[in-house]
């Protein structure tokens, strides 16, 4: 009986996703709470999530389950980790406060991608295959997690970016309806496609990550 094959180059890529995955999602989460620490808000450095340990940052879910479907599924590598917590009532504008902080760590995978992307054309002529794969793969998974997070969709920062535009008036009906929308995020991502044979989130992110990561990288 003899042993069964081993794709190297499977394990290869599988392990360069990984490692560029856990500091792409990390320094995301960090830079959130970053955005509120220089706001005023001591909330996130006093939970411990300034920290670059991916531990601090791990949801069981959003960073381990989803995101190990997606690799089995061959899916672009995508997912989220425990929200930073943060207090807008520390900031002069709690509105503009909840932008930035929103916005942060999808900007920190941005600065990643581009600054993977302008090593890869300073590197181009080296023709070294796994540099250049890592630095793809890395900018790849940057792009992915910055246009997933801005979807309106709670846990995603788009559902803390999206708000500032609502009356404010409208904000508690807001807030009460993002209490129902796991199931909803849960049905986009892992129902729609094999039901309906129509996946709208990996459209978006081919229409959204996948062109911007064409026009950047060599």
């Amino acid at each position: 009986m003899g042993f069964p094959t081993i794709n190297i180059e499977y394990l290869i890529s599988i392990a360069i996703s990984i490692l560029c995955f856990v500091p792409a999602l990390v320094l995301h989460e960090v830079a959130h709470g970053f955005a509120a620490y220089k706001l005023g808000d001591p909330t996130a450095k006093r939970a411990g999530r300034l920290s670059l340990n991916p531990l601090k940052h791990i949801d069981i879910f959003g960073t381990v389950i989803l995101p190990l479907l997606l690799m089995l599924m061959k899916w672009p590598v995508i997912g989220y980790a425990k929200p930073v917590p943060y207090n807008p009532s520390y900031f002069k504008d709690p509105r503009r406060g909840d932008l930035i902080v929103g916005l942060a760590g999808p900007s920190a995978n941005l600065i990643m991608a581009l600054i993977a992307a302008a090593i890869a054309w300073l590197t181009t002529s080296l023709n070294n295959y796994y540099l250049m794969l890592f630095l793809f793969n890395f900018a790849a998974i940057n792009l992915f997690l910055m246009f997933f997070n801005l979807l309106p969709i709670p846990p995603l920062d788009g559902s803390s970016i999206f708000a500032i535009l609502i009356p404010r008036k409208y904000l508690p009906k807001y807030y009460k309806i993002q209490h129902y929308a796991m199931p909803i995020f849960m049905i986009l991502i892992l129902i729609v496609p094999y039901v309906l044979n129509f996946n709208p989130i990996g459209l978006y992110l081919n229409l959204t990550a996948g062109n911007l990561l064409n026009l950047i990288f060599p």
